[in-house]
């Protein structure tokens, strides 16, 4: 999401119910091939991975049983707790899970995160290259991995009914504030009891038989708390009307990110990859409420001593064609978010204190950084060269992904549509030419 104006979880959509793949032509097929060439030469990415990159991957996906097995001493072993993952239905890995139980005090909400840095660290080709990549770049059936996918996708990936290594941030909250009471980070064995979509999510809520109903049910009492509570402390929220299943992970990854950053820049006080969101002139802010109140049908309530709380007062009211309009007048004017050493400034449009990434180690650098930073207690040396390269390649993706997107709305293709429901190459009889990739050029 551009320039961080709302911290959501980034997960694509899923492929919509009821609808097959966008069908395209051989020749839309080679002229995106050949656009995403042109892009990654402009942007010095490249798709495929060195050979020593992949054979340090194949390697470290070798006997993970036991691996894991002789790791679990060493380790919480949180095998036995209630856990599952929520991502979109065509997601191919699954980085973070979700625990969370009633206390006498509030609540204990477990966030665990793939265990990358123990399989990817300094010093190893995996590393380097994820350093150069910066990020995995999502664009509409087509990703970038940081990672080689058949570590990320298998070992690094919280697959149900299988034993993997974690990260897992601990919290418990008190029942009137939601603020920590206790923060742990530790490594652990956990075992995803089931993989959920976002609709498979969704349909457990207020469902106390189904399986993991009641959990789910309890996640999102916390979550819907979590997110009141951050509306009324001025965290601006972009999407207003997100799904209560999207609502439990955007604030559950929210409160885990939080807390280790928290832990690391007052309990440690260590440097890290701090995620900073400057915030704009009041002038810029002026701008962007003139361009929002001149839109038919908006109206902007009077009272409000915060511009994060006006806009979100109106995206509460304002009539569903106009939500666009009112985000672009908003991110118009959003400087850009980036990583730094140092968390001073905060991020304004979560109104935050402090923060950073930790909870998508597959996709994204900050985040392994900050892993390995946590588990070593140490900081890279070229820790600010790190920040200022993952914030250029932060850059680079989102640029990628928008001219890649205007490539597709050229030829007349939707990319929403091909994001939701993925993409099919078919001949003038309509019959599917390769449902894995291009015909041959030659056709």
């Amino acid at each position: 999401m551009s320039n961080d104006a709302d911290e959501q979880s980034q997960a694509q959509a899923g492929t919509a119910e009821g609808q097959g793949p966008v069908e395209i032509t051989a020749e839309q097929a080679r002229a995106l091939a050949e656009k995403r060439e042109e892009l990654f030469a402009e942007f010095e990415l490249h798709d495929e991975f060195p050979s020593e990159v992949r054979r340090e991957a194949r390697e470290r996906t070798e006997d993970v049983g036991a691996e894991i097995a002789a790791e679990a001493d060493d380790r919480v072993d949180h095998r036995d707790l209630a856990a599952w993952t929520t991502d979109p239905a065509d997601a191919q890995d699954f980085d973070d899970a979700v625990s969370v139980a009633r206390t006498d005090e509030g609540y204990r909400l477990w966030v665990h995160i793939a265990d990358v840095s123990h399989y990817v660290h300094p010093g190893s080709a995996m590393w380097d290259e994820a350093v150069e990549r910066g990020t995995t770049v999502y664009l509409p059936a087509y990703t970038v991995h940081m990672l080689p996918p058949v570590l990320a996708e298998t070992v690094c990936s919280l697959v149900p009914d299988e034993d993997r290594l974690a990260h897992t941030v601990e919290m418990h909250l008190d029942e009137e504030t939601l603020s920590f009471e206790e923060v742990d980070i530790y490594k652990s064995v956990v075992r995803s009891d089931e993989r959920l979509t976002y609709a498979g999510c969704e349909s457990r809520i207020d469902d106390a038989e189904a399986p993991l109903g009641e959990e789910v049910t309890l996640a999102f009492e916390l979550a819907d708390r979590l997110h009141e509570q951050r509306k009324e402390d001025g965290s601006l929220v972009l999407n207003p009307r997100r799904d209560r299943a999207h609502t439990i992970v955007e604030e559950c990854m929210l409160k885990a990110n939080k807390a280790v950053t928290h832990e690391l820049m007052w309990g440690r006080g260590v440097e890290a990859m701090y995620r900073v969101h400057p915030q704009p002139t009041p002038d810029e802010w002026d701008e962007a409420l003139r361009e929002i109140q001149e839109l038919d049908g908006v109206s902007i309530p009077g009272g409000w001593d915060d511009p994060r709380k006006a806009v979100n007062a109106v995206l509460e009211e304002a009539p569903d064609r106009q939500l666009n309009r009112i985000q672009r007048a908003v991110l118009k004017v959003m400087p850009r978010a980036k990583y730094m050493s140092d968390p001073f400034g905060g991020h304004h449009a979560l109104n935050f204190d402090i923060y950073g990434h930790f909870t998508s180690p597959i996709r994204r650098l900050s985040d392994l950084v900050n892993h390995w930073i946590v588990h070593e207690n140490d900081v890279p040396a070229d820790l600010a060269d790190l920040c200022d390269h993952a914030s250029e390649r932060g850059r680079d993706a989102e640029t990628f992904e928008r001219l890649y997107k205007q490539a597709m709305e050229e030829m007349h293709l939707d990319p929403n549509a091909i994001n939701n429901r993925g993409v099919v190459t078919v001949d003038e009889a309509g019959e599917v030419v390769d449902d894995a990739g291009l015909p041959p050029a030659d056709e």
